[in-house]
């Protein structure tokens, strides 16, 4: 049954609603970054450059790197930014904008998040690379969606259990990284973790300014889980986002993170940029190898 105008939105000259970008102007390779001024950061690496284009928050830059060709786009923050950005994608890929259907045979998109993320363990240095192993929201974007046999049920359950943050109607939701993405971009010297994605910086992170938090247990409920003896890691505000919606699309996600806070120390990156520079250059060369 096709889409309506109204739900599958269209530009004046043919480009999707919110990224104003039509089929041809993406890669089938893509990276997220959070800031749009980040995204010519990435763009500046590459050997030639196609397309750039923006709206709002949304910009694209599309070009070759190595012979690669790669699109680097930026969300915004949050995961309200990441449903526009998958399901628009996704649609540019796997939807007829004529007919208003889905094509018959769909692409797959492989989508590396090159992010900033605060660690909550104290053993983990500001300045360090994390490859997010598993992701887990305590956002409610994923529970609009029909997940079926996707979601890492039994780390959803475990969690659950210790948290015990129903009573504020907190669920969590949690998936894994795509395997052959992890095996391309991992190293020794990039930690594999246990990610959290929540809805907002302060509060839904355990910070404390004027308002007091609902949770004051927030942060030593999360230090003190493990699943299959790895702990939960890290913060931010996207990746369980990127990593649910590409499961149930079909699409291959992996989150790299730069750490450049330690909650449990309270202690901040003294070179943020540097340490974004070089995960940028670290994850356009793996992702360009022969």
């Amino acid at each position: 049954m096709p889409s309506g105008e109204s739900e599958l939105i269209l530009n004046a000259d043919g480009s999707i609603y919110h990224l104003n970008l039509r089929p041809e102007d993406i890669a089938t390779t893509l990276i997220f970054v959070g800031d749009p001024d980040r995204v010519p950061q990435v763009s500046n690496h590459f050997d030639t450059i196609e397309i750039v284009k923006g709206k709002r928050e949304f910009h694209t830059h599309t070009g070759t790197l190595n012979g690669k060709r790669l699109s680097v786009i930026s969300t915004g923050i949050g995961t309200d930014n990441i449903d526009i950005v998958l399901n628009e994608l996704d649609a540019l890929v796997n939807m007829n904008f004529a007919t208003r259907e889905p094509v018959k045979e769909k692409t797959s998109l492989q989508i590396v998040r090159i992010g900033t993320s605060g660690a909550v363990q104290e053993h983990i240095p500001v300045d360090s690379f994390l490859l997010s192993n598993y992701a887990i929201g305590l956002d409610g974007l994923l529970h609009f969606y029909k997940t079926g046999n996707h979601t890492e049920r039994e780390l959803t359950q475990q969690l659950a259990q210790h948290l015990d943050w129903h009573t504020q109607s907190i669920h969590p939701y949690a998936f894994k990284c795509n395997e052959s993405l992890k095996n391309q971009l991992a190293d020794d010297a990039v930690q594999l973790g246990i990610t959290v994605t929540n809805a907002g910086f302060y509060g839904p992170q355990g910070r404390r300014l004027r308002l007091k938090e609902q949770l004051s247990d927030f942060h030593s409920k999360l230090q003190s889980f493990s699943y299959g003896g790895s702990p939960i890691t890290n913060l931010e505000m996207e990746t369980a986002g990127i990593y649910g919606l590409s499961a149930l699309m079909g699409h291959k996600a992996i989150s790299m993170n730069a750490i450049l806070a330690n909650r449990a120390l309270g202690t901040f990156s003294k070179n943020p940029q540097q340490t974004v520079q070089k995960l940028i250059a670290y994850c356009l060369d793996r992702l360009t190898q022969s």
